[in-house]
């Protein structure tokens, strides 16, 4: 066995026509040989000449998840770059971007405004549909109450889905400004060290 050959004279040979393989064990002990064993096929591996000497080196395969990693910084590098190319092509100044950024936190100022106005007619709505329901039944203690009307409950259930809405519109919305500041400031950031201003 061309192994136990290597193995003897402690050094490689190189087979007629066939490569030499070295490769490490799970034990750190190195091997040569005319095939590598396929616990150890996937792992990094070196092609030697009869001298030893390396002449070709054989990378591990990669897990999936090695490449699915490979490929996530990958896309950050690009997604990155992509972004520095816009800033420049967009941008001829940090004053530029500070106006952008005015100019769309007011517009989003504008509309969480007017959900916050609405809230207020909505929530004020509704205390008054609750107060009238107290006339009825099942809010009343009267024994004379009468059972709540079909329009009152369906106003009430409508009206409460209406705040609920307008509510959850209000929390994006403040999530976005927060975001948006978040964004520019990064820009603003990024724009100073690509044109090297501190």
């Amino acid at each position: 066995m061309l192994l136990a050959l290597c193995c003897a004279l402690g050094q490689p040979r190189q087979a007629v026509g066939r490569d030499v393989y070295r490769w490490v064990d799970d034990h750190g002990v190195v091997h040569y040989g005319d095939q590598v064993p396929p616990q150890y096929a996937t792992r990094e591996r070196d092609v030697v000449n009869s001298e030893g000497v390396v002449v070709q080196r054989m990378a591990a395969q990669k897990t999936p998840e090695q490449i699915a990693a490979e490929q996530a910084r990958k896309r950050a590098i690009e997604e990155k770059a992509s972004r520095d190319r816009n800033l420049l092509n967009t941008y001829v100044s940090v004053q530029e971007i500070e106006r952008l950024r005015d100019q769309r936190l007011a517009l989003l100022a504008d509309q969480i405004k007017v959900t916050s106005q609405f809230l207020d007619i909505l929530n004020g709505r509704l205390a008054r549909l609750r107060e009238n329901s107290m006339h009825f039944q099942p809010y009343s203690h009267s024994p004379h109450a009468q059972p709540m009307p079909d329009q009152l409950a369906d106003d009430l259930v409508r009206v409460t889905n209406d705040i609920h809405t307008q509510q959850q519109n209000l929390a994006e919305k403040h999530s976005e400004e927060a975001a948006m500041r978040e964004q520019f400031s990064s820009d603003i950031q990024r724009f100073k060290e690509l044109k090297g201003i501190h």
